[in-house]
């Protein structure tokens, strides 16, 4: 008797669309009604809900269920949910059932069971005629569920085929296991019957088919793995289907217009990256491919004599290293140690013929040799990705005590040997030759905490203990101080009512609250009508608590008893986690991500940004070593969104080559990559523990400066603005390219969104509580990642982020400065060429403006087209101007070339400041100065605007009298006369010959400069 095949148990996600309800809907029923329902797609699906009759704010409350066949690539799908009036329940003279609106919705915008929330999109026209109005309101979510087949005796089976259909519905579904949260329960039980997929086999159940079983593992979506461990087909399915049909395109070599910044402007190195010469394509083609000889040291058997903690010395001609003190299994023999341990030498494959490897094994307290192994690094086998990892081998160990005691065993290792590039996927946890110092030098990818802004209302008070022996006519002073964390505001003074002896405030409270949520909020209230504030009870309010909402829905505040005392009282609040603001930790024009917090609002990704660091070159020595000798260990920070990625730790070099590729999605072109290069103290952490990493300079570069598909491949100087002045740390090389669908409307649709999510402008934020909340986010970001392994300095994250751009300097006054100079030039150049125009410097041009002067006044209708054709026109003309290299900083621009030192030594110093007197005064006396210059320029642009309401203000009444009067004639002249007699008089009078000119200023110029204005008013 044979036994049946018992299939392993099939994952299934399914995807939950509980339609709840809209609002506002528009009429189309012709009796001034609807009745809707709502009709969703998704993955070939398509489900409805029932009819309301003749309602505009229906309530359906259905939950709509789907299958989704591909989990992975859930992410991709899109979600179509349309709203449509009934024609059954018209007024029968609708031939089809009328569309009220759609939603379109992508994978990235689903939930979690149990992170869900209900959201109320805004529907969209189908077309451009479409009339629609209201939004819906929908709780999406998906949850993963395992099915197991249940087989049955072939007698049973057989008789089962010759039963009725009706009696095959009523058979018992299978039992179903419901995967939630990393627990299992079981819901045997009936389920609602799903739409079975195209490609299944005909005997599978109809719920979900899968050609071959996978293993029972819950497919739980996570962030893209990280470059360096990716393999090639994995690292394709994370991008969008346009884009993975993409191929780069190798630009050929370009020329590059020579700035006029000198050796401070980057410089394209595409040329001298050299390929590799192999057929197999390096799946990072970005950057060099770099070989290393890989070690994994797994364990040992049979040592003798055994030993307590056992290492492991790895030898080739140039690099030596030794393993970490062996560990041992519960109730394991001493004889048998484990490192589980990988190592990866730098490999020169011309000396590889001569090259021999060693690992051999010690004792740790006598440092006795117990044996070891020699290999040929010619015969050493070559692994790149896709490859299998290699399996480990038992090898015996020799020349140890076996020859002293040719009867003793001296046991065997077990480890594998293998060439293998960066990209090998045991490389990021290997001990590498060129970094010894471990802890802190490996490269990491860190991501920044989901922050939340965290609203506090405070509306009012009651009940309050206050102080009876007050003075008479003296109201008590009571204020709010809310505190979450290091964070701390207070209200302004409360308003009495002194009927109800109630104090009212009705104020926002804002504060930057980081998950995971653990933290308290602690709301006092404080009597501060005398020199000591008297505290009259608080309330502890933990965030888990918090009411979360991603729009501006109302909501309810709650009373929340003071703590402190028999009864304090009580304080009516309002409290909630903001999900629909983005939490600024960068500046905003160098900002690197604009999504908002709740990841149901977040819009599918445009693009793929990839970038390879290659290396740096000559570097300064930031330290000195072994007696004098200066050194650098440096390492590269880059930051986009919020994924940070840290490459690893380059030792005693200043000319460090790093050549490792990371990716990140880009949802928004018109962001800012930063890229920073450090010195690494912290790995002697033994030496000085507190002495932070040294800056060596950073690079921004701005995504929608660079063209689609296109590799570049550039040196950035390294600089830095010191106390002394400028200087240039060195270069670093990189290669940039962003993977996006050229010109598809779903990219060119960005530039047409806000910048910001929707409550930044429903609800807006000031500028000074947006830069307070700013710092508290940067100081958050720099505690979590401190905490990492390695850390990411304190010091790092402040560099990256730009935290002190708000901080004063004369210098970048003067660039912000000079940069409005800049802009104005264009009409500064306008009016020279109308002034050599009306001078008749060149006849030629003057006589052709007189032409198209006189064809545009004969025929206005082409005064609009021909303005927009002139801008085309110097739009094509610049291309041949355009940028060929993304712009790294720019010291002309930052006035960083010829900086006074005083300003620089100004722009360094504290906050208060630790100068002299002396020199703060000379300071003080300086900005009076500059302050001074502004304060006559405001005057001079308001003495301007007052001249002309003294036009008709009657302030001068025979200024006023005239401007009437020649008002008056020019209204009759116009009346009189064709207007384009009067343009073509008013044009060649402008255009005029000089032999018809007086070269003293104008009748009307001299009439607005008489006129008065308020100056003469100043005290």
């Amino acid at each position: 008797m044979t036994t049946p095949f018992q299939q392993p148990p099939q994952t299934v996600r399914r995807l939950v669309v509980e339609v709840v309800d809209a609002r506002n809907l528009l009429p189309k029923d012709g009796q001034g009604s609807s009745s809707p329902y709502v009709v969703a797609d998704f993955d070939g699906q398509r489900k409805r809900t029932n009819t309301r009759f003749k309602e505009l704010n229906p309530v359906w409350n259905e939950p709509l269920d789907f299958i989704v066949s591909d989990p992975d690539n859930m992410e991709f799908e899109e979600l179509e949910v349309e709203v449509y009036n009934d024609k059954k329940f018209g007024n029968g003279s609708g031939r089809k059932n009328h569309f009220l609106g759609r939603v379109k919705l992508y994978g990235t915008q689903f939930s979690r069971k149990g992170e869900e929330a209900l959201v109320y999109y805004t529907l969209e026209k189908r077309s451009v005629f479409s009339w629609i109005r209201g939004e819906i309101g929908l709780r999406i979510y998906y949850l993963d569920e395992m099915f197991v087949e249940e087989e049955k005796p072939p007698q049973l089976q057989q008789e089962e085929q010759g039963e009725r259909p009706e009696q095959e519905q009523n058979r018992p579904p299978p039992g179903m296991v419901v995967v939630e949260e990393g627990r299992v329960f079981e819901a045997p039980g009936p389920m609602e019957q799903c739409m079975p997929l195209p490609t299944g086999p005909p005997h599978s159940p109809q719920v979900v088919v899968v050609e071959e079983s996978p293993p029972p593992v819950v497919h739980v979506p996570q962030d893209p793995p990280f470059p360096e461990m990716c393999e090639p087909a994995v690292s394709e399915m994370q991008f969008h289907p346009e884009v993975r049909k993409m191929q780069a395109i190798r630009g050929e070599r370009v020329k590059i217009l020579k700035r006029p910044n000198g050796d401070y402007s980057p410089k394209d190195i595409s040329a001298k990256k050299t390929g590799n010469e192999s057929e197999r394509v390096h799946p990072f083609d970005l950057v060099e491919p770099m070989q290393y000889l890989f070690v994994k040291i797994v364990k040992a058997r049979r040592l003798s004599p055994p030993s307590e903690g056992p290492f492991v010395k790895v030898r080739t001609s140039s690099h030596y290293m030794i393993s970490k003190p062996a560990s041992y299994r519960p109730n394991e023999p001493t004889d048998s140690p484990e490192w589980n341990q990988v190592f990866a030498l730098g490999y020169n494959k011309t000396d590889a013929n001569s090259a021999t490897l060693e690992i051999s094994v010690w004792d740790s307290p006598a440092k006795s040799f117990l044996g070891g192994v020699c290999f040929d690094l010619s015969d050493v086998p070559v692994r790149d990705p896709p490859d299998s990892p290699l399996a480990p081998q038992w090898y015996r160990l020799e020349g140890g005590t076996a020859d002293q005691n040719p009867g003793r065993v001296a046991g065997d290792i077990q480890l594998s040997v293998w060439i293998g590039t960066q990209s090998d996927d045991a490389f990021p946890e290997a001990w590498i030759s060129d970094a010894p110092y471990v802890a802190h030098t490996r490269s990491k990818v860190y991501q920044s905490p989901k922050l939340w802004y965290l609203r506090v209302t405070v509306v009012e008070a009651q009940d309050l203990n206050i102080a009876p022996n007050l003075p008479p006519l003296t109201a008590p002073e009571v204020r709010v101080k809310v505190q979450l964390g290091f964070q701390s505001q207070r209200t302004r003074r409360g308003s009495m009512n002194h009927r109800s002896l109630s104090f009212h405030w009705d104020e926002d409270l804002l504060f930057v609250a980081g998950e995971p949520l653990e933290d308290s909020v602690i709301v006092q209230l404080e009597d501060r009508t005398t020199k000591e504030p008297a505290p009259l009870g608080h309330v502890v309010v933990p965030l888990s608590s918090i009411e979360q909402r991603i729009d501006e829905r109302h909501v309810a505040a709650k009373w929340f008893p003071l703590e402190g005392g028999p009864y304090c009282g009580r304080v009516f609040m309002r409290v909630c986690l903001e999900g629909g603001y983005h939490v600024l930790d960068e500046a905003a024009h160098v900002c690197s991500d604009f999504r908002p917090t709740a990841k149901q609002l977040w819009k599918p990704a445009v693009g793929i940004l990839e970038l390879g660091i290659l290396g740096a070159r000559g570097l300064l020595p930031m330290k000195a070593k072994d007696g004098g000798k200066g050194s650098t260990d440096a390492y590269c920070v880059a930051k986009y969104g919020k994924k940070w990625v840290r490459t690893r730790t380059v030792t005693d070099s200043l000319d460090p080559r790093w050549n490792e590729q990371y990716t990140w999605q880009v949802y928004d072109p018109c962001t800012v990559l930063t890229v920073g290069v450090f010195d690494n103290w912290r790995m002697f952490g033994d030496v000085s523990k507190d002495r932070p990493d040294c800056r060596i300079g950073k690079v921004r570069i701005r995504v929608s400066t660079l063209e689609s598909n296109r590799i570049y491949t550039n040196s950035y100087p390294l600089l830095v603005l010191t106390r002394t002045g400028l200087k240039k740390m060195g270069e670093i090389e990189l290669a940039v390219r962003f993977a996006c669908p050229s010109l598809l409307p779903d990219t060119c649709a960005v530039y047409g969104q806000p910048l910001l999510p929707r409550m930044h402008y429903l609800r807006p934020l000031g500028v000074a509580q947006q830069e307070a909340l700013r710092g508290a986010a940067t100081k958050m970001v720099a505690l979590w990642l401190a905490r990492s392994e390695p850390p990411l300095g304190h010091e790092v994250v402040r560099y990256m982020l730009d935290a002190d751009s708000h901080v004063w300097s004369m210098r970048k006054s003067k660039a912000n400065w000079f940069r409005i100079v800049a802009v104005l030039a264009w009409a500064v150049g306008l009016a020279k060429w109308l002034d050599d125009i009306r001078r008749w410097k060149n006849p030629v041009t003057t006589v052709l403006l007189h032409i198209l002067y006189l064809v545009l006044v004969w025929y206005p209708d082409l005064i609009v087209p021909t303005g927009f054709l002139y801008v085309v026109l110097i739009g094509i003309w610049y291309y041949r101007f355009r940028p060929r290299i993304p712009a790294g900083m720019d010291t002309r621009l930052s006035q960083a070339e010829a900086v006074d030192p005083d300003e620089l030594d100004e722009e360094f110093d504290t906050m208060p400041s630790s100068k002299t007197p002396d020199i703060i005064r000379m300071r003080y006396d300086r900005l009076r100065m500059l302050a001074a210059r502004v304060q006559t320029v405001l005057g001079d642009f308001a003495t301007q605007g007052e001249r002309l309401q003294a036009l008709v203000s009657w302030r001068d009444p025979r200024a006023t009298k005239l401007f009437i009067g020649v008002c008056l004639a020019i209204t009759v002249t116009l009346y009189a006369m064709p207007p384009k007699m009067v343009a073509v008089a008013l044009g060649f009078y402008y255009l005029r010959h000089p032999m018809f000119r007086n070269p003293m200023p104008s009748a009307t110029l001299n009439f607005f400069r008489r006129l008065p204005s308020l100056s003469d008013r100043l005290m």
